[in-house]
């Protein structure tokens, strides 16, 4: 082999593995990042959970309301189809 040749080879080796190193290092950031974003959407799932249960309670509370309103008289229901009339 000539000089020339195993200088261009040599260069091409170290360029490959510079290459190499990159791609590693940017492929493992990119990992940290997609396991950060899948930490917040867990925490999200978690805390929309949260609000689904306060809501469910929330309706439970106000169905009982109303119900004991209705019970004494003091809350008239109204049915959709006789409100779309008046």
């Amino acid at each position: 082999m000539s000089a020339e040749l195993i200088g261009i080879l040599g260069a091409a080796a170290t360029l490959l593995v510079g290459l190499g190193g990159l791609v590693l290092a940017l492929q493992t950031r990119t990992d940290k990042r997609f396991d950060a974003v899948d930490a917040r959407l867990v925490a999200l799932d978690a805390r929309l959970d949260d609000v689904q249960t306060e809501l469910r309670r929330l309706g439970e509370r106000v169905a009982r309301s109303e119900g004991l309103m209705e019970g004494a008289g003091l809350l008239r229901v109204v049915s959709q189809s006789a409100a779309a009339v008046d």
